[in-house]
């Protein structure tokens, strides 16, 4: 009979856990999952997105003020900038400054905008406009866009610092940081180049 008493009290001395051995290793797997979840915002954030918010009208009817973008830093990886992207990169004065434009001159093209209407390398046919907010009037350039440089334009020209205004009148290449994939906020929407 002793002998059962002592081989019960050893099994519920065994089943009894340890609590707080159990507290810290529960403790310590929220604080692995906490950093996780932390460093792999902080690579997204850094290296796989940019999360933009647009301050002005410049980019109106295609973007509006106070919407919210993801671009994609990893686009231009592989490929350059093309015509017609809409790309996220940092200001020329202040680095911290975002700013929001559509991609119309590539590297090595003369840009030329006459009575507002956009015509690259000397063609006749002006360049596609149908995302332009309202008329838009005016003379600019010919501007010639260095290699590894961009000439950028928002699509409500009238009310839009760009290239066209800017003392470094081009975007490098260095200065982008990605293209724009799609609005999250007020509304979902996908932002194509088309």
């Amino acid at each position: 009979m002793d002998d059962m008493r002592s081989s019960q009290n050893s099994v519920n001395i065994e089943e009894v856990p340890d609590v707080k051995a159990e507290l810290k290793r529960e403790a310590l797997s929220w604080l692995k999952t906490i950093l996780f979840a932390i460093v792999f915002a902080w690579i997204v954030i850094n290296f796989i997105i940019v999360n933009a918010r647009v301050p002005s009208g410049s980019m109106e009817d295609t973007i509006l003020t106070n919407d919210r973008l993801v671009a994609f830093r990893l686009s231009y990886l592989f490929r350059e900038p093309q015509t017609f992207d809409i790309i996220v990169f940092r200001g020329q004065v202040d680095s911290t400054t975002l700013y929001v434009k559509r991609v119309i001159g590539m590297p090595g093209d003369v840009v030329s905008i006459v009575d507002g209407r956009v015509f690259i390398n000397g063609s006749t046919e002006p360049l596609r406009d149908d995302f332009v907010r309202g008329e838009f009037f005016g003379n600019y350039g010919p501007y010639e866009v260095p290699e590894g440089h961009v000439f950028v334009l928002g699509d409500n020209r009238r009310d839009s610092s760009d290239s066209r205004h800017w003392n470094n009148t081009f975007v490098s290449h260095d200065q982008i940081l990605g293209r724009m994939v799609f609005r999250y906020f007020p509304r979902f929407r996908i932002l194509t180049n088309s």
